[in-house]
């Protein structure tokens, strides 16, 4: 897939901002709080309608204006796309493809594939929990769109069953019990379709970035990815899981009345990422965290490949920078003119003269691109 075009439009500080991107890779340079990462999450946000940034629509839109809008040109081979993303400060977002206004925004994911790396990636080994699973949800969106959906209706009766939980705290527990039983049995059905799509996407991954990280750190060390829900899964089938957790529902349930809260479910899964069976976060130095990262970044990339039979796009966020040379070359190596890759960088220094002859070169300053002139 080609993103062909990107225009901005009082997103974030970018006024009217029209991009053709010419090359399979363009590197945006400038110095910081100019823009640059600007323009990868608006990339990001017509991908997975999530920014890793995790702000509210109302901070994308540029101070003192209503709206901002996101447009691109996608050409795929299925032919030629046009996706619009419209931001508002007050309301909800809408999508349109090929200027048609979808109504369900689940069938505007799967349209644009991007993997996003930025030097926050290195939370996802150094940070708590929810990092991880934003992590992971957000590959699910890519692989199979309709979890969207499906994660949206769990948090909803989380939302519902936490509320009343929170109403009903400390009251007596037989007063409440058939209204809380209506919501635990949602929760269940709800939770296990979230933990058995998160338990497939982590089999499908954990080897491929096993792979990766051999190749990477010289097969000196061995990773482990192990997804560890917060209800025990025996066996990946509905009804198991289901009864699993209804069962785990009863175990804790003074203590959710105690603390007027759900203290069940797959908003409190962990995955578990190991280097020579030892937890990553306490092993070894930054590099060895970051060879870490790039290899879920590598297997991302790879993964969403083989779901949707053409090469996503690969957003590198200010990475190169976080990376030592072998590490960058490993990674450059690896994207070669595979993926279109949209880099952004305060200086070209660390880059290969090679890569600067086939790449195309923009500079960010305010907010404005320049295209580099040629010597």
């Amino acid at each position: 897939m080609y993103l062909k075009t990107l225009n901005l439009r009082q997103f974030r500080n970018y006024q009217d901002q029209q991009v053709e991107f010419t090359a399979a890779k363009t590197i945006l340079v400038g110095n910081n709080a100019q823009g640059k990462s600007n323009l990868l999450e608006a990339v990001e946000l017509l991908a997975t309608l999530r920014s890793h940034r995790m702000t509210r629509d109302r901070d994308l839109v540029q101070e003192g204006e209503a709206i901002a809008q996101i447009y691109a040109t996608l050409e795929r081979q299925t032919g030629v796309s046009d996706l619009t993303l419209t931001l508002r400060r007050n309301g909800r977002r809408s999508v349109a493809l090929n200027g048609e206004s979808i109504r369900r925004q689940m069938d505007f994911l799967g349209v644009l594939n991007a993997v996003q790396f930025s030097s926050l990636d290195l939370e996802l080994v150094r940070g708590g929990p929810e990092g991880r699973r934003n992590w992971l949800d957000t590959l699910l969106i890519q692989l199979e769109p309709v979890y969207a959906h499906i994660l949206q209706q769990y948090n909803h009766v989380l939302r519902q069953r936490n509320a009343f939980l929170k109403k009903t705290q400390d009251s007596e527990l037989s007063t409440q019990h058939s209204e809380l039983a209506v919501w635990d049995a949602q929760l269940a059905t709800t939770g296990t379709r979230v933990i058995r799509r998160r338990d497939r996407a982590i089999q499908r991954l954990a080897p491929i970035a096993s792979t990766w990280h051999a190749s990477i750190s010289g097969s000196t060390e061995v990773l482990q990815i192990k997804y560890v829900p917060n209800i025990p899964l025996e066996d990946n089938q509905p009804e198991e899981v289901q009864q699993a957790f209804l069962a785990k529902i009863q175990q804790r349930a003074i203590a959710e009345m105690h603390q007027g809260t759900t203290l069940v479910g797959p908003h409190r899964d962990e995955i578990e990422l190991t280097i020579n069976q030892t937890p990553a976060r306490q092993y070894g130095s930054q590099g060895q965290q970051r060879t870490l990262v790039l290899a879920l970044k590598l297997a991302e990339l790879q993964l969403i490949e083989e779901v949707v039979k053409e090469p996503p796009l690969l957003l590198l966020d200010d990475v190169l920078a976080e990376l030592d040379l072998s590490r960058q070359n490993q990674l450059l190596d690896a994207i070669q003119d595979r993926f279109q890759t949209l880099i952004t960088t305060t200086h070209l220094g660390s880059f290969d003269s090679q890569w600067l002859k086939s790449s195309q070169i923009l500079f960010v300053k305010a907010g404005q691109l320049t295209i580099q002139n040629s010597k």
